[in-house]
């Protein structure tokens, strides 16, 4: 099959549906373009657990806050299209913000609770309000059996896992591992924007995330003094911290205390001049 680029809901939802009389499970990968690594790993992963493969390509505006990067997120569209084409790709659903969110007055949104308190939702505000937002257009729009997302969002997957609980959606949700360099930093569209001496030190925030799983592997409960060691060393490399913590996988809240058996997120965010970069290692104690 050819892939297609499509523009229009009708359209989307008429190419999912025909795939689907003929029998086939359908996978969904979203995304806001600016395609690499990680997100081919997220189609190759599509690919082993359905027949099509639908991606969409969508920079969405609810999901940035005013000084965030909306304006100058790298946006790569030939290349990207070129990427899904090579990868086997079937469908690409590329809207515009006039066909996901129309125009006139709205009167619904999606409120949240808990989940975003903490991590990448208590420093950046409407955050995942605007994702849920989208991805439940996303959704119903698209009709997929299966829908892939990575990892290194991790408060994103979780969230969107509570989501398509509450609302019913007829989904099954698969989360794909971290896609690495081979020095280990989380591939990112964000990366193109370190620069040279940045990129070098980037590494770094993994490897505290290994040494913080080190150490609560051997035994340590209680990780406060190690985890404000360990921001001390980011800042002094040149990261400034935003969060670097322990967090329960229910609530998405820091844990003082690990309690044995119990499965753990260990996250951080920090900024390396203008790029904000992110990582997280699952941990079972």
């Amino acid at each position: 099959m050819e892939m297609k680029v499509v523009e229009t809901i009708a359209d989307i939802r008429t190419q999912v549906r025909a795939l689907k009389a003929k029998g086939k499970k359908v996978a969904f990968v979203p995304t806001m373009g600016a395609l690499h690594g990680g997100h081919l790993s997220l189609i190759h992963l599509a690919k082993k657990n359905a027949d099509a493969v639908v991606v969409s390509i969508y920079v969405n505006p609810a999901q940035f806050g005013v000084n965030d990067d909306f304006s100058t997120y790298p946006k790569t569209t030939e290349a990207d299209l070129e990427l899904c084409k090579m990868e086997g790709v079937d469908l690409v659903f590329m809207p515009s913000t006039e066909i996901m969110y129309g125009s006139g007055t709205k009167y619904f949104s999606i409120e949240i609770k808990e989940l975003n308190k903490y991590l990448d939702g208590g420093s950046r505000e409407g955050y995942f309000q605007g994702i849920s937002l989208v991805v439940n257009k996303l959704f119903n729009i698209v009709e997929a059996d299966i829908a892939i997302f990575g990892q290194k969002d991790y408060q994103q997957f979780r969230i969107i896992e509570q989501m398509v609980k509450e609302f019913n959606h007829d989904v099954k949700l698969i989360m794909a591992p971290i896609g690495r360099a081979k020095d280990g930093l989380a591939l990112s569209s964000r990366n193109v924007y370190l620069s040279e001496m940045e990129r070098e030190i980037a590494p770094t925030l993994y490897k505290v995330l290994e040494e913080v799983e080190r150490a609560l592997k051997n035994g340590l409960l209680e990780p406060e003094m190690l985890l404000r060691e360990k921001q001390r060393e980011l800042a002094e490399k040149g990261f400034k911290n935003d969060y670097l913590n322990v967090f329960s996988l229910e609530k998405m809240w820091p844990v003082n205390k690990l309690e044995k058996g119990t499965s753990y997120l260990i996250a951080a965010a920090a900024y390396l001049g203008k790029t904000r970069l992110i990582d997280n290692i699952l941990f079972e104690n």
